[in-house]
């Protein structure tokens, strides 16, 4: 299928056009729907641009030149209007972060394909196999908050939502053959299930670079030193911190303790230029964590019982077999979260399963049985 000659999308920067088209979608059955962040390029991500097509249009919405975009909050959440996803979580966890908006309904054509059995389920690949469509993904680390944004960014932006309703056409009628939709509704229950991590630093992250007994007390506080002073330097050139000294780059400077500016520059993932401007901060930093006392170690966290991991390890064991007679992956049939909980409590009947998470009506009544009689250690 050729793009060539795709008309070019609408878009929407100022407030006023921006309510006025929220009035013109309200009576679509379903919107296609995606965004872009800048998480490669800035300190703190933000969504940088929100792409939504109809049948008969694409727009694309700037929320960075738009004061307040509260009123497609009400568009998200209408229960009358699908919204459609490829990889949903994503732009659902940016959506909710940035602006609050709780989105639903949410068809996701890539979980809709991991239900079909696909195992090509990236959005350039759904769409050349299914549609004929080639899609190039160059531009998907792009720094979507430069402006203006260059024409080669829009058609990019354009074509991530152009063909979703059509691919949803085509899975969501695969699903209906197979018998196979409220499995994948109970699937997309499953991804759109998140919680919003809050983007706060936590001085004490630096024990998630290594493991605690790899350390001696006297290095574990320069590492806190370094991982305090990289963070305000990513603040104050408004960059990713691991981009503006690797992890590796800190540890390798934990290890070796330069104690002069010489030193500094052999450090591969430090970058030169921020040696030379704050080489006298970096020293300093490992100077002063080698005076001070040893951090806290994080808490330890308890063992699982065995009884606890045998059950799930059993259910593990269940599952790919069931997603192996199935023909697809394994999570599509029960989820890590879902087969912990499970394991916790050893249900003694299906009833026992009403309220395990990732668990609706639909698995309940297919694999209740199973699951019930796999922890109790009986044969299914």
């Amino acid at each position: 299928m050729t793009t060539s000659s795709l008309a070019a999308a609408v878009y929407i920067d100022a407030e006023p056009d921006l309510n006025q088209l929220v009035d013109s979608l309200r009576a679509e059955p379903r919107i296609a729907c995606d965004t872009e962040s800048n998480s490669l390029h800035a300190y703190r991500e933000k969504t940088c641009l929100i792409q939504l097509s109809t049948p008969g249009s694409d727009i694309l919405i700037d929320p960075l030149r738009i004061a307040d975009i509260s009123a497609l909050g009400g568009l998200f959440a209408d229960p009358k209007i699908e919204k459609v996803f490829h990889a949903s979580e994503y732009d659902l966890i940016c959506l909710k972060r940035d602006y609050d908006f709780d989105v639903h309904p949410v068809f996701d054509t890539m979980a809709a394909a991991r239900v079909c059995g696909y195992r090509r389920v990236g959005l350039s690949n759904m769409l050349e196999d299914l549609l004929g469509v080639r899609h190039s993904k160059k531009h998907q680390t792009a720094n979507w908050a430069r402006r203006p944004l260059p024409a080669s960014h829009r058609r990019y932006a354009q074509m991530d939502t152009r063909y979703l309703l059509p691919l949803r056409d085509i899975l969501y009628g695969e699903l209906g053959r197979a018998g196979r939709l409220e499995e994948a509704f109970e699937y997309f229950a499953d991804v759109t299930d998140f919680d919003v991590k809050p983007q706060e630093f936590d001085p004490e992250g630096f024990w998630d670079l290594c493991r605690p007994k790899d350390l001696s007390p006297r290095q574990a506080a320069v590492l806190r030193e370094l991982y305090i002073l990289r963070d305000e330097l990513a603040q104050n050139y408004d960059q990713p911190s691991h981009k503006l000294i690797t992890n590796k780059a800190l540890l390798k400077l934990v290890t070796t303790s330069p104690r002069g500016r010489k030193g500094l520059f052999g450090v591969s993932g430090l970058p030169p230029w921020l040696t030379r401007r704050h080489g006298d901060e970096i020293l300093e930093a490992i100077a002063h964590g080698s005076k001070s006392l040893a951090p806290p170690q994080p808490p330890h966290q308890a063992a699982i019982p065995q009884t606890i991991a045998d059950r799930y390890s059993a259910l593990h064991t269940w599952r790919k077999g069931v997603a192996l007679a199935r023909g697809v992956e394994s999570d599509v049939i029960l989820s890590k979260r879902s087969m912990w909980a499970i394991a916790r409590r050893k249900p003694a009947s299906v009833d026992d399963l009403g309220d395990i998470p990732g668990l609706g009506p639909w698995r309940r009544a297919t694999y209740g049985a199973d699951l019930i009689s796999v922890v109790n250690g009986l044969s299914s």
